[in-house]
């Protein structure tokens, strides 16, 4: 299992398209994906669950990820923030 703190840096942080493309990023791989921000812990597979964390720029979100591929979905998860998913 490892752990990663990410900050949001997109200007919007995570509304629904850039959410959308984070759950797909994840999913891609078999390794299970948590993401805390305070006290709330959701699944990173979840659409629903990415949304409920209201992450504004800024924000300071703890990716916990365990299973096979853990080392690869950490680093795609991370280029998708570097990335700004794509935005501006």
């Amino acid at each position: 299992m490892i752990e990663k703190e990410i900050t949001v840096i997109n200007r919007l942080g995570l509304h629904a398209r850039p959410s959308a493309k984070l759950v797909q990023t994840a999913s891609r791989f078999k390794s299970d994906v948590s993401i805390i921000r305070d006290d709330l812990t959701v699944n990173g597979k979840s659409i629903l669950g990415v949304m409920m964390l209201a992450a504004e720029m800024g924000a300071v979100l703890t990716f916990r990820i365990d299973g096979p591929d853990e080392q690869e979905t950490l680093a795609a998860i991370e280029k998708v923030f570097t990335d700004r998913f794509g935005e501006k």
